[in-house]
């Protein structure tokens, strides 16, 4: 018997997808999250998880940081995302960040069964149509990876509010802390990024920036 994870903000999606792969997976449990600070308590409520099914827009997933936090922490859990992009440079980057299948939410069922199959006999899995025109990460991206895997996701937060222009009061603010608190994070982000400013470290927040949300909607 399958364990699956769906992580996904949109319940009739969820739903949706539940239904089709129970329908083909006999026995099949399926657990279910909506946000990315519910999905880690769900991977962490459950060990023997054998997919996770990842929206990269997901709430509080910050676009890539949720996919290379996931990967850091659970390095053999194989993840999957669905995506309602199919931008090849996103694709790109999901592949290279440690995704083991990239399947757009326009798929058939079938298609998803096939790459899902796939992927747990140990495969990656593309559409036929793009894996041949993605391209591999360089080095630099993949040290940008390592060094964000790093950051815990209240620092992240504290890096994409910075990324949006907000002073430290503000986001203090934001986050229901103190600025003490606010400065302590932002001395540990730039440490653990390899930088010593506020610019420096908006520039490396904007390379885990995707398309905007509703054009992957």
């Amino acid at each position: 018997m399958n364990q699956f994870l769906i992580a996904d903000d949109h319940p009739l999606f969820r739903e949706a997808l539940k239904g089709a792969l129970q329908n083909q997976f006999e026995g099949l449990d399926v657990i279910e999250s909506e946000n990315f600070e519910q999905t880690l308590e769900r991977l962490s409520e459950n060990d023997d998880l054998d997919l996770l099914l990842l929206d990269l827009h997901m709430p509080g997933n910050g676009d890539l940081y949720g996919l290379i936090r996931i990967r850091e922490d659970h390095p053999s859990l194989p993840i999957v995302v669905v995506s309602g992009s199919e931008d090849l440079n996103t694709i790109s980057k999901v592949m290279g960040y440690g995704a083991m299948g990239f399947i757009p939410k326009a798929s058939s069922s079938q298609d998803i069964v096939t790459a899902l199959l796939q992927v747990l006999e140990g495969e990656t899995w593309l559409p036929s149509d793009i894996k041949e025109k993605i391209k591999d990460l360089d080095g630099e991206e993949r040290q940008l990876a390592q060094q964000v895997a790093s950051l815990t996701p209240q620092q992240y937060k504290v890096l994409q509010y910075l990324h949006e222009g907000l002073l430290n009061k503000q986001i203090a603010y934001e986050l229901n802390i103190s600025e003490a608190t606010v400065k302590a994070h932002i001395t540990a982000i730039f440490r653990k990024l390899g930088v010593y400013n506020r610019t420096q470290a908006v520039l490396i927040a904007s390379k885990l920036q995707l398309e905007p949300i509703e054009a992957a909607k």
